[in-house]
């Protein structure tokens, strides 16, 4: 990070952690630390017994509103049954244009979120990646745990490659790699959690850019919905979104090529805008997804869920169509809130720009420690309250791990098919080694 922007980024993390009050009288108030992942800690293989913890904002505060405090199901008033059928213990249903949300069940609950947190990687980094750069493949990348999209040492990748692959083949190894070029696998999941702090997503905890479990990690039915929001509000992630076919370079001596095909199983539904399966035997299958019918767009998350009687993302799209029949403009239950600043208890004036607008992080700082993201930009104001009030501060939150798990993802076969937006048709080539999303399997 360039000197001249190291200390804004470090007075923007201090006044977060801190819940400064810009602009108002009184002491400042320090929020509650937020948990954190430990990789170095036992990995279970099962969904924690009794359920996952449940989460909350700075302070205690519910995020998005007091009726999504609550470990069972709330629905907006005149709103048709729900579904039978949907049996998942987490999942949420939302307005994606107002933030309204129209149902929940267990909104705030810590699950494993396995491969959706792929979504919160994608979020971060497409601020700052160029996606024309190529990135050489590894052997820690062939090695990598779970899915894997099948990256060879010594290929040559573009950015924007390795993107499709990990949301279309949940690549595991793509995110390895993402987060090589990014300035390491710390600098992006620390990256990753000060995205999550900014847009509101307190449940949310990254311990990988890939979403293998690791003690710690979570997310929340609600927080897969902010995000998820987030980026269908940017034209390029719905383009990566929603690619239906790339193509993996040759790399001589080791690969001859082959073509990998959306997994999202939604894709061609009415309307669907994107989604991003997830499954490890903690987190068991997750799915986030989004739609637009008739200028109404809404996006729902599932969360904990099994295969049978019906898949994550059938359950989704059952509740996409319940929502689409659900009224409009309605208020809801609760709202996914625009920034963290909705999220506090003390209702600072706004840092962020108008709603809707995805947080740009700044370019990776060096190993000092110094924070990765600059969550929002300051105002001419506010920097200089914040410039008075805590020049020097650094942010010094003791964490709090909570009990979760690192499973790799289900293996599963890949497709072959044309590149996304080739000029020429493509052979067809045989898949390499890997794993594509497990979440469509049993």
């Amino acid at each position: 990070m360039p000197a001249m922007r190291r200390p804004v980024a470090r007075l923007a993390a201090a006044v977060l952690a801190t819940g400064l009050l810009v602009g108002g009288a009184g002491p400042a108030v320090a929020e509650d630390a937020r948990p954190t992942a430990d990789p170095s800690a036992p990995t279970p293989t099962a969904p924690p017994p009794g359920g996952p913890p449940q989460g909350s904002g700075p302070g205690g505060v519910t995020v998005g509103g007091e009726e999504l405090d609550t470990r069972g199901t709330v629905v907006v008033d005149g709103a048709p049954p729900l579904p039978d059928e949907v049996v998942a213990p987490g999942w949420l249903v939302a307005d994606a244009g107002s933030g309204a949300v129209l149902a929940a069940r267990d909104p705030h609950g810590r699950y494993y979120p396995a491969s959706t947190l792929k979504t919160l990687t994608l979020l971060t980094l497409l601020p700052l990646l160029d996606p024309a750069e190529v990135v050489e493949g590894t052997v820690e990348d062939e090695a990598v745990e779970g899915s894997r999209v099948g990256m060879v040492a010594g290929g040559r990748y573009r950015v924007s490659l390795l993107y499709q692959a990990l949301v279309m083949q949940s690549g595991n190894d793509a995110a390895n790699a993402l987060a090589r070029a990014a300035g390491g696998t710390d600098v992006t999941v620390r990256a990753m959690n000060e995205m999550a702090e900014s847009i509101g997503a307190h449940d949310t905890v990254a311990g990988t850019p890939s979403g293998l479990d690791v003690a710690g990690q979570s997310s929340s039915p609600y927080d897969l919905a902010l995000v998820f929001r987030r980026l269908v509000e940017d034209p390029d992630a719905v383009a990566l979104l929603r690619t239906p076919l790339a193509e993996m370079p040759a790399v001589e001596g080791r690969s001859p090529g082959y073509q990998i095909q959306n997994q999202n199983p939604l894709a061609g539904t009415p309307g669907n805008l994107g989604g991003k399966t997830g499954f490890t035997d903690a987190a068991r299958h997750t799915f986030v997804t989004a739609a637009e019918r008739d200028g109404r767009r809404l996006v729902v998350s599932v969360m904990g869920t099994e295969n049978v009687p019906r898949r994550a993302a059938d359950q989704a799209a059952l509740l996409l169509d319940w929502g689409f029949a659900a009224p409009a403009g309605t208020e809801g239950v609760g709202r996914l809130v625009d920034s963290a600043a909705d999220a506090s208890p003390l209702s600072p004036t706004p840092f962020p720009g108008p709603a809707g607008v995805v947080a740009t992080p700044a370019p990776p700082a060096t190993d000092d420690g110094q924070s990765v993201l600059v969550p929002v930009a300051l105002g001419v104001t506010a920097a200089g309250i914040v410039v008075a009030t805590v020049v020097g501060v650094r942010r010094a939150i003791e964490v709090v791990p909570a009990p979760v798990s690192r499973a790799p993802e289900r293996p599963g076969p890949r497709r072959p098919g044309p590149p996304a937006g080739g000029p020429r048709p493509p052979r067809a080539r045989p898949p390499a080694p890997g794993a594509g999303s497990p979440s469509t399997r049993p």
